[in-house]
C-alpha cells in the first residue's frame, strides 16, 4: 500500500476530491493547491497501481470502473480516518466538536459578533470559517463537508432547515471602469437587462432567480450567459467588458478594485442572507449557533 501513495491523507483527498468534481481546476481550487499538483498526484497514484483512475480528454474527466471501484473503497476508509484524526486533535486541545461554516457572503468582519459571540459561549466547540463553492452549493451539506451555509435566501429544499436572517443589503451592480454605464451615478435592473449577466452552473433555478432574475420588473428577459465558476471568475468577465455582475452592497468595501464601478440598482429589494442546514443532521452546535444568531438579532440595515 505504501508504494502506491495513497496511504499519504492528501494524496486521498486529491484523489477523492476530483472522483467528486470531475474537473482538474475546480478539485485544485477546493484543495487549494496547483492544478500540476492534482496531475501529478493522480498520474503517480496510476503508476503505482498500474492503470487508470481516470478517462481524460480535452472535453472531459471521468471515473473508470477502476477507478470507481477505489473512490468506493477509499471514501469509507479516508472518512473514518479524517474523523479519529479530527477527535484526537480537538481532544488535546480541550474542544469536543468543529461547528463548519461555509459562507457566500464576504463581509466576514462584519459578521465578527457572531463569530465572537459562538466562541465565548462555546468555548468547548472549534469553530472554522471558509469560502463557499459555487457549483451545486447546497451538496456540501448532504454530503457532510460543512454544517451550516451562509446563502442568500429564500431557499425551499424539502431536506434543509432555513435558520434566522443575518443581514439584508441593497443591490450594486459591478461593471468595467470604462464602461458606459458609469457616466450614471445609480442603474435600474430594466435598462441593465440590455448587457449580458453571470450564470452559475448546477445550481437551482428558483435560488439563483433571487441573485440575477430571470426578468426585469418590466417583464424583459435578462441575459444570463457568461458562465463563472467562482468569483474571480466574475471579476474577470466583468473587466473584460464581457459582463455586468450584480452583487450584494458590502463589495463596495471587501472588493475595492481601480478596474471595476459599483454601481447601486434601484429598483430591486434588499438581499437577505440567513442561515441553512440539513435537517437531519442538525446538532447541538449548529442549534447553539442559530441561538447566538437569533439573540443578537441581524445587523442594522
Amino acid at each position: 500500500m505504501g508504494e502506491m501513495g495513497l496511504v499519504e491523507l492528501r494524496d486521498i483527498e486529491i484523489f477523492l476530491t476530483l472522483a467528486e468534481e470531475l474537473h482538474f481546476g475546480r478539485a485544485a481550487e477546493r484543495l487549494h493547491v496547483s492544478v500540476a499538483r492534482v496531475s501529478q498526484a493522480i498520474k503517480k497514484q496510476e503508476r503505482a497501481i498500474g492503470a487508470e483512475l481516470f478517462a481524460r480528454n480535452s472535453h472531459s474527466v471521468r471515473l473508470t470502473r477502476l477507478g470507481e471501484q477505489l473512490r468506493d473503497d477509499l471514501s469509507r476508509l479516508h472518512q473514518g480516518l479524517s474523523q479519529t484524526l479530527e477527535r484526537a486533535r480537538l481532544a488535546a486541545r480541550g474542544k469536543t466538536g468543529t461547528l463548519r461554516v461555509s459562507l457566500f457572503p464576504s463581509n466576514v468582519q462584519e459578521l465578527r459578533r457572531y463569530w465572537e459571540t459562538f466562541r465565548a459561549r462555546h468555548p468547548q466547540w472549534e469553530l472554522r470559517l471558509r469560502v463557499s463553492v459555487y457549483q451545486d452549493p447546497f451538496a456540501q451539506l448532504r454530503n457532510g463537508e460543512t454544517d451550516i451555509l451562509v446563502t442568500w435566501l429564500p431557499v425551499e429544499e424539502p431536506d434543509l432547515t432555513v435558520g434566522p436572517l443575518l443581514f439584508a443589503e441593497p443591490r450594486v451592480l459591478a461593471v468595467a471602469g470604462d464602461h458606459a454605464l458609469t457616466r450614471w451615478s445609480s442603474v435600474s435592473l430594466e435598462t441593465v437587462s440590455d448587457f449580458q449577466h453571470i450564470a452559475v452552473e448546477s445550481v437551482p433555478g428558483y435560488w439563483f432567480d433571487n441573485y440575477v432574475p430571470e426578468l426585469t420588473p418590466g417583464g424583459r428577459s435578462i441575459d444570463r450567459t457568461a458562465t463563472v465558476s467562482n468569483l474571480e471568475d466574475i471579476f474577470m468577465a466583468t473587466v473584460l467588458g464581457e459582463a455586468v455582475s450584480l452583487f450584494p452592497a458590502h463589495v463596495n468595501w471587501y472588493f475595492p478594485r481601480p478596474d471595476i464601478a459599483y454601481l447601486p440598482v434601484k429598483d430591486m429589494d434588499p438581499l437577505p442572507y440567513g442561515l441553512l442546514w440539513l435537517s437531519a443532521a442538525e446538532n447541538d452546535m449548529i442549534r447553539a449557533f442559530a441561538h447566538v444568531v437569533r439573540d443578537l438579532g441581524p445587523l442594522p440595515g
